[in-house]
């Protein structure tokens, strides 16, 4: 099936889609600090940059969560297996690359010394277990 848009208007689509401070990520931020937590955003952690850039770090903790798009970063869930018809193998290749690239980075955090949770964006629909989720998490140990 042939794309319906042209390159241009499909480029233009895609630029909008931001990296930062999604949707679901001001969600989880927002959760979190109702709950009284206070963190970093994207990576900052004492000044140096952690792989990956997390999306909120709690450097006196030493953990990190990253919000992540199910379908950017190839989830299991029925939105992170939807297959574009359109440029199959390039949308492939692309997420199987950002999947790759997320657990390098995780191994990397974590031999650091540092504890990960990835929060999937279909996971926002239940806050009382995204709620949970996160404060056992967080819960210092």
């Amino acid at each position: 099936m042939a794309d319906r848009l042209t390159p241009e208007q499909r480029s233009w689509n895609m630029s909008r889609i931001r990296g930062k401070n999604t949707k679901p990520e001001l969600l989880v931020r927002s959760l979190l600090h109702a709950k009284g937590y206070r963190y970093r955003l994207h990576g900052a952690s004492g000044g140096s940059k952690l792989p990956g850039n997390p999306d909120l770090v709690f450097a006196g903790r030493r953990k990190v969560i990253f919000v992540n798009g199910c379908f950017w970063h190839f989830h299991d869930c029925k939105a992170g297996q939807h297959s574009p018809k359109a440029n199959a193998e390039f949308w492939e290749a692309k997420r199987t690359r950002t999947r790759n690239r997320d657990a390098d980075q995780r191994r990397q955090l974590e031999s650091a010394g540092w504890a990960v949770l990835t929060v999937w964006e279909c996971e926002l629909r239940d806050a009382s277990a995204l709620e949970q989720q996160l404060e056992q998490f967080l819960a210092k140990t």
